[in-house]
């Protein structure tokens, strides 16, 4: 596909200062996967599941658009990060509604930041081998955002173990009993996925 047709992000970061067409729509939409994957790891850990993950990057992106000229980023980078800051500050919310509490907890914030900041980290250099290979696209890409739409891509069994397991840091048998397997079976459903994962992430674009 011609780079028209697909522009990188940083080439939509200027079409969306410049107010044009539907960019913006389409550079959000970019980071819904690794959005979502860094929501749904707090959501496990801090509410126990009792929210969705799809409703909160809904609402992170409604946000966005309402203050993007508040943005002053020039590059993917900086976008990201900014992305992060303003799920945060939803999570914190979910949690302070979760947990009938009005008024704003700026150590939660603190501490979400931090742990989304590490799941970000975990992401970048956690789940492929030194000596894999990224694609063309990837090159110019956030590795973590990468990362998050390869995950989308695997079969819901494999993308979970290795959620669990390695985001969550999760160990064998306690993956086991959350998925309700045998510890053997999530072992090679792990070996599987994980091969299926490093051979998206070497591919062509």
């Amino acid at each position: 596909m011609s780079a028209v047709l697909h522009p990188e992000p940083d080439e939509l970061l200027r079409l969306a200062r410049r107010g044009v067409g539907p960019a913006l729509g389409q550079l959000l939409e970019r980071y819904r996967n690794y959005l979502k994957l860094l929501a749904r790891l707090q959501i496990d850990q801090r509410l126990q599941g009792k929210a969705d993950a799809s409703d909160l990057v809904q609402e992170t992106f409604l946000e966005a658009h309402r203050d993007f000229r508040q943005f002053r980023g020039t590059t993917e980078q900086a976008l990201v990060a900014w992305l992060r800051e303003v799920l945060v500050s939803n999570l914190a919310n979910l949690s302070r509604r979760y947990y009938g509490t009005s008024r704003r907890d700026v150590r939660l914030e603190r501490a979400l930041q931090k742990d989304i900041e590490n799941s970000s980290r975990i992401l970048d250099c956690g789940l492929i081998a030194p000596h894999s290979s990224p694609s063309a696209q990837a090159v110019h890409r956030e590795q973590a955002v990468w990362l998050a739409d390869a995950l989308g891509l695997l079969p819901e069994d494999y993308r979970e173990v290795l959620i669990l397991r390695h985001l969550e840091g999760m160990t064998f048998p306690d993956v086991a009993r959350k998925m309700n397997r045998s510890v053997d079976s999530v072992k090679k459903l792990w070996a599987r996925g994980l091969a299926r994962l490093r051979g998206l992430l070497e591919e062509s674009p």
